[in-house]
Formats: C-alpha cells, structure tokens, sequence
C-alpha cells in the first residue's frame, strides 16, 4: 500500500495569483492529496441557481497540474444565508427549544426534508460538474457529523419524523406501550401523532422513548450521509466516498454511517482531545501537555479502521496549537512526525494536516497550520516534510496492512447512548469504561482491535473483551458460542432488553451454558468509596452482587465476600469497573491465559504491530532504551533508544515480538 500525505486547503481564503505558488509547494514538500471545498456553498451557489463553479474548476486545475490528487467537500455543512431565509425552519433546535441560528456552522436539522433535499441538490450539481475531473479522486461528504452537537434537534420536523418512524416500528400504539412501559406514570398513548420528543420534561422522561430518539436520529444521519454517497457514485464512478469523523463523538452509530462509505477518516487533535475530552486528571493533563494522550489517538485510529472494514485515513492531523479547547500549547518538537506515524502503524492510508496556511482571519484565526499567515514555514511544515522523505525511504517495507491484532474490545454506539440516558452513577461513562480497558491493554504492549457488536467477527483473535454492552445482539451471542479464545464480559454487560428493560432472568442474561449467573442488585459509587478486592485493586464507580450458578468457579472476591471475578469455561464475567491496579493484574491474567506474551511499558512509551513490524512511540518526557524489551539489532526507521517524541520501526518475526521478563 502507497501511503500518502495530505492536506486541507480553502483556495476561496486566498487571492488566486497565490493557487499556483501553494500548490508547487504543497508538491515539493511531499504532498499528494488536498482536500477542499467543504465550507464553500456560498461562493459556489451565491443565490439559488446561480453556480459559479469556474473559480473551483480552476483551483482544481491549478493543483491537479501538479500532480496533487483533490478530495472535493460537499459543502452541506455551512448552508448559506440566502437557503436559511427561505426555510428558516430548517435550523436545528437545542433541548431546551432555543433554535440554533445562522452564524457559524452546521446549522441544519438532520430530520428536515426541504433540507435534505437541497443537499441532493448541490451535491448533485458538483457531481455534474466534477465527478469525471482526473484530478478528482474522491469526495468527503459533509464535514464532521455531530460537530457542535447537532445531531439531536428538537425541532417540529424532528417530531414529526419521529412519530412517523416510532409509527413504522411499532405498527400500534398498543405495541409502543407495552415496549416503553408507558403505564408508568400514566403515560400510554393512543395516536402515534400525539407522542411528543423526550425534551423539556418536568424530571427524566421514559428511558425506551429516550432510546428510540437516539435510534431515529441516527438513523437520520445515516440517511443524510447515504443520499450523499449514491448520487457521488453515480456521477463520479470509482473515486471513493469519504467522511471525517472526530474524537469522542457518540451521537450516532459510525459503523452505520461508515457501511455507506469507501474510507472512513477522523480528525484528529491530539492536544485540543487532552484538555477538552479526557477523564484523567490534571497531573496526567500536565504531564502529557504538548504530547497528547498515549492512547486517545491510537483508540479512534483502531475504532474507525473498524467503521468501513480497514479502509481509514486521518483527514485533518492538528500541526501546531489548535484555537477551541480551554487551553491552546505548542505540541512538543516531534510530536506532529510522531502522530503521523502512529496514524500509519494503525493503517492509515492518508494523514493530512489541517490546514495549508493559517487563517489570519473569521473564528479559526489562532489555529495553526503547515505555514503561517504570512506564508512562512510554521514548525509542522519541517515535521510533515521529515515524514515524507521517511514515507519515501521505507517505500513498499511495510506491509499494506496491520494484520490482525491479538484482542478485540466489542464496542458498541446504542450502549453509550444508553448508559447516558440511564447512567445510575455521575460517573458511568461507556466511552470511559471502554477506554480505560483499551488503556490497559495498550500499556501492556498489546495491539488493539475494535469489533462492532452488530457483526462481530472473533475468529483469530486470543481474547476478547466485552464491557459495559447495553443489549445483546443474536451475532454478538452467536460470535461468543463459536470463540474458541478468551472472553472477558462486564461490567453492566446484557443488563437491559432492546427495549430498555431488566430482562426477566436478570443480568447478564446470557444463555445458561454459555454463563449461569445472575446480578441479584448494583450499586453505583462515590470516587471516595470504592470496594476494595482481595489481592489488590479495587472497584470503582460500578459494583455488581454477583450469583454464580453450580457450573460457574469464583476467582475473585471483594474483601466483604461478594464474587467479583468468575468463570465458565472460556467465559469470564467481571462485577464491576476495576481501577488502573486491579485493571492491569486482570489483563495480565487473562492475556496469560489465552497465551498472549504482555510487558509493562513506561506510561508514555507505546507499541503497535503492524504485520512484520512493530511501531514504538515515545509520549513521555524521558528516554527509553527498546532494548529492555529484548530488542537488538538496528530498526528499519529510527533507533533503539527512543527520545522523547520518538519513533521506531522494528522487523520482528512470527508473533511472538515481546519478549516475556
């Protein structure tokens, strides 16, 4: 595989006579992909009807006569004003009913049908236009879904399109309420026209109602994207269908969105993610300040490999400091080649950086680019051109692709929703579970891959990890029946129906061969208050009273006598959310068990297998010497002893690469 750089250009931002100039530098710097176009609808389409699309075919031109390779944006995401003075029901509408008005970005109601509408349209046009260019050679649809939060809205087109779609799942409002359970608190319904959104209410509304929300304004998404993609197909054959997905964002199921896409891409701000999306505290935030998170990055890399089956680029890779988060530092030097090549190790096919040049004007100003606003070289451009040269001296080395890892965490979109509509305990977070066995896993020097719960495919993998899944899916129970490795289930795993309810036979609600067990009762936990476990560790935030059936043996207990660890056959269950000690002795354990080789690595250094090379990369501050991990010899990129913002490649043979102390 050909891996490539890239990078995000707005030709609209700057005097044509400097196009020709940008684009022989963007070419002699290493670059070969541009993407542009995506915020542009109100230069292409000044007032309906009217396209003036020669400004764009000439910027297209001007960096296709270089040999840059153009990703053309839809520009759906900024509507101009023009559109919103004629629909001005269009914009989306907070919970608390304020509308969302024009001003920024992303001001459209996904469930608003003049809209969707006009996004065929424009789409349309720019297809027409452009999808036989040869220097097209794939489009991203929109920018950033659920950018802002603006996937649910709470608008009269979304009421209206929830009840049609509430009308078509349930067919009866007899059916509806006996799924929601609306007899409590005298809430049954008897017209699907009469059912309102879950927003608004005095105190909490129906959990299922809530969910059913989630589920349609998903699927909203999901429409939104895929009317895009069929008309970019259609007119624009063999150029591949793109979307950039940012960090941390749950509103919708990505593996939904990403079943309509050729490439599945994200943004990636490893600086910005640490002071505004991280749980750990400000120790962890300070220590890993101009470095980012070890681990933040290397999740959403391996999460969407997963959403378009490994197909996956970084479309925006953050150069410099960024301008949204609380606070804006310089990345460490290094640090920019560092996150291009963790992107790569995990089988990006692309990184490119966001943006060409700095802004030096509207809210984006403060953020960095590859030049700075007066066309100098800003700190990233040296970075971005050593990792070209390297990119161009490894050539064909690696492998195409990252190969199969040795553990897989099933994660699943409906179970965040859930546990945010129903939390039980300020601090249950899925996203944060689910992280914190990634982490773990990560820091024992494993590779990491994700699996949806909708269509999990185990095979291969030694273990695998199921926390905090909201409901079970007939796959996910199928894929566990037919696993001949190990798996790890828990905490809060198969703890509601689909419809939101308790199952009859209580949590896990697993079929008895596969784990007779039952969660007789939970509790949520203060910070200051965790169970302590015997042998070490404790659990905190979530604790389950655990009943193990006759065929089910207890490997751990809590220090008051409650099973915390059990296990039938091959099918482990944990009572609750361990802390970093307990988490680690468990992953040792269990990696153990399914003979998978682990090595406790410093918190800044981290590993990636890559085929028949494993990645090391160097967040900390300190040194560190590979060679305490058994390695000699000399990497086919970098050295053993890894500087802080270090990197490495290593050729390893056979699976075994760490080296058991």
């Amino acid at each position: 595989m050909n891996r490539t750089l890239g990078v995000c250009y707005y030709p609209e931002h700057w005097p044509e006579d400097r196009w020709a100039e940008d684009a022989r530098r963007m070419a002699g710097l290493g670059l070969t992909h541009v993407r542009i176009g995506e915020f542009a609808w109100s230069r292409l389409e000044p007032r309906r009807g009217h396209y003036e699309f020669d400004w764009m075919a000439r910027a297209i031109d001007t960096l296709h006569a270089e040999g840059l390779k153009v990703v053309l944006g839809t520009p759906t995401a900024t509507p101009p004003k023009w559109l919103v003075d004629e629909m001005p029901d269009m914009l989306p509408v907070g919970a608390d009913g304020t509308v969302r008005g024009f001003g920024s970005r992303r001001h459209y109601d996904f469930s608003h049908e003049g809209y969707l509408e006009e996004s065929r349209r424009i789409t349309l046009a720019l297809g027409r236009a452009f999808g036989a260019h040869p220097g097209v050679v794939a489009w991203q649809t929109d920018n950033e879904y659920d950018c802002h939060n603006t996937t649910l809205s709470y608008s009269s087109a979304a009421r209206a399109g929830f009840q049609a779609w509430l009308q078509r799942k349930y067919q009866s409002p007899e059916a509806l309420n006996r799924a929601w359970g609306t007899v409590f608190w005298s809430m049954e319904i008897s017209d699907f026209g009469k059912i309102e959104l879950p927003n608004l209410t005095v105190t909490e509304p129906n959990p299922a109602q809530v969910m059913d929300f989630r589920r349609y304004a998903s699927e909203m998404v999901v429409r939104f994207n895929r009317a895009q993609a069929e008309i970019i197909r259609a007119h624009s054959p063999g150029r591949d269908v793109i979307h950039n997905f940012m960090g941390r964002t749950l509103a919708f199921d990505h593996f939904d969105v990403g079943a309509d896409l050729d490439i599945s891409s994200w943004d990636s701000y490893p600086l910005g993610f640490l002071e505004d999306r991280s749980d750990q505290g400000d120790e962890w935030k300070r220590r890993f300040v101009r470095a980012g998170d070890p681990d933040f990055q290397a999740f959403h890399h391996d999460l969407y490999r997963a959403t378009s089956k490994g197909r996956w680029w970084v479309m925006e890779q953050q150069p410099g400091q960024v301008n949204w988060a609380p606070h804006n530092p310089a990345p460490r030097d290094g640090m920019v080649r560092l996150w291009s090549w963790e992107a790569f190790a995990h089988g990006a096919e692309t990184v490119s950086y966001f943006r060409w040049r700095q802004a030096p004007f509207a809210q984006e100003q403060m953020h960095a680019g590859l030049l700075r606003p007066d066309s100098t070289e800003a700190e990233g451009f040296a970075e971005a051109a050593q990792v070209a040269r390297e990119l161009g001296a490894l050539g064909e080395t690696l492998d195409a692709k990252p190969g199969r890892a040795d553990v897989a965490i099933v994660f699943d979109y409906p179970s965040a929703w859930a546990w945010e509509i129903q939390p039980q305990g300020r601090e249950f977070d899925y996203f944060r579970l689910v992280f914190d066995f990634y982490r773990s896993l990560r820091q024992l020097g494993l590779s990491v891959d994700i699996v949806p719960a909708s269509a999990p495919e185990l095979d291969g993998y030694h273990l695998a990890l199921i926390p905090g899944l909201f409901a079970w899916t007939p796959e996910l129970i199928a894929a566990i029946r037919g696993f001949d490795g190990k798996v790890l289930i828990g905490p809060r795993s198969g703890s509601k129906t689909k419809d939101f309810a308790i199952p009859d036979t209580l949590p896990p609600a697993l079929p008895k061969e596969l784990l007779d067990l039952r969660v007789s009762r939970v509790e949520s936990l203060r910070g200051d208050t965790p169970v302590r476990i015997a042998g070490g560790g404790t659990f905190q935030f979530w604790r389950e009273f655990l009943e193990p059936g006759a065929e089910v043996e207890t490997l751990l207990t809590s220090e008051d006598g409650v099973a915390a660890l059990v296990r039938q056959g091959s099918l482990h269950y944990l009572g609750g959310w361990p802390d970093q000690e307990l988490m680690r002795t468990l992953m040792q354990r269990l990696a153990a068990e399914a003979g998978v080789a682990t090595k406790d690595l410093p918190d800044g250094v981290r590993l990636r297998r890559h085929g028949g090379h494993v990645f090391a990369f160097n967040y900390g501050e300190t040194r560190f010497d590979l060679a305490e991990l058994g390695w000699t010899g000399e990497p086919v990129l970098g050295v053993l002893v890894l500087e802080p913002s270090g990197v490495a490649v290593m050729a390893v043979a056979g699976a075994g690469y760490l080296i058991r102390t």
